[in-house]
């Protein structure tokens, strides 16, 4: 009767693994049929038409490169791309920069944490279009900073960058790293939060200062949440539109042009699709560029350390 008992039960009888928590496979199983539908289904249309010569309504007659070859030639395409490059490289470092910064400095529980945490968190609350009309006004020559501090007393003081081609992506960076940092503060915060005290107390026992535990002990642990703050704001900085058109639509000139802005106008204000589908192509290029390598870092770098 033990033998019978150690014996395994006949693989027939087993459960598959298949059907466990079946009832929530079940219950996402319209969110995944909507996803694959809609974004799947949609990114293969576009994908699709973007080597046609769609004009108004989707024309499928003839396939050829010709819209790619154009969209390169495009003097507005090149400086959207050359303005996302700089908007996008200085977003990304000073948004994980002054985050984790906001984080640590919380995270020595000073007094009053939860107002200071509700003040840094508070503009992630409000939309790009209210963050751009707001820092439009601020930077304002007219009534905004300049013409306050001018008011004091100080006549030489200068700060107008959105009417400087030259300074007026600056502008909109300002803007976006004051809307974003405080979601990256709140991603460190909770990483920060994660961490053993005890690292802390032994960290203190061998004599490391608190900036070396930062940066040989603490930022190493964090490297998912970085990952994952960095994937982040890489996802809002190829999409970034609202703002732009907020503060600038796309101005002095074509100095502040962002690619998101010119899909929009070739498919809806010039009727190409073809031409808006080849740089909506290539903007989801872009983002997976970013996001392979972060599901390569979060999945496959875990799997081959196993």
């Amino acid at each position: 009767m033990s033998d019978s008992l150690q014996q395994p039960a006949p693989l027939t009888q087993r459960p598959s693994r298949w059907l466990h928590n079946l009832s929530a496979k079940l219950a996402s199983l319209p969110m995944v049929l909507t996803a694959l539908v809609v974004f799947v289904g949609c990114t293969v249309w576009t994908v699709f038409y973007s080597f046609t010569n769609s004009r108004l309504l989707p024309d499928a007659s003839k396939f050829s490169l010709k819209q790619y070859e154009y969209l390169w030639t495009q003097r507005r395409w090149l400086i959207s791309i050359e303005n996302l490059a700089v908007y996008g490289a200085l977003s990304l470092i000073f948004s994980l920069v002054i985050g984790f910064f906001l984080a640590a400095l919380l995270d020595r529980k000073i007094r009053g944490e939860a107002i200071f945490r509700t003040i840094f968190l508070y503009p992630f609350a409000l939309s790009f279009i209210i963050t751009g009309l707001a820092w439009q006004w601020l930077l304002n020559p007219d009534f905004g900073i300049q013409a306050n501090i001018r008011a004091l007393g100080w006549e030489s003081f200068s700060l107008d960058p959105l009417n400087n081609p030259d300074l007026v992506i600056y502008g909109i960076l300002i803007a976006g790293v004051w809307q974003g940092t405080g979601l990256i503060m709140c991603i460190m915060l909770a990483g920060l939060r994660g961490i053993d005290e005890d690292i802390w107390k032994a960290a203190r026992v061998d004599g490391i200062s608190t900036v070396k535990t930062y940066l040989k002990i603490i930022i190493p642990m964090l490297r998912p949440v970085f990952i994952t703050a960095l994937v982040l704001i890489s996802a809002g900085i190829i999409k970034v539109y609202d703002l732009v058109v907020a503060q600038t639509s796309g101005g002095p000139g074509l100095s502040s042009q962002v690619p998101a802005m010119y899909v929009f106008d070739k498919m809806f204000k010039d009727q190409n699709l073809a031409q808006g589908f080849a740089a909506s192509t290539m903007m989801l290029v872009s983002v997976m560029i970013v996001l392979i390598p972060w599901a390569y870092l979060e999945f496959g770098g875990k799997k081959h350390a196993r």
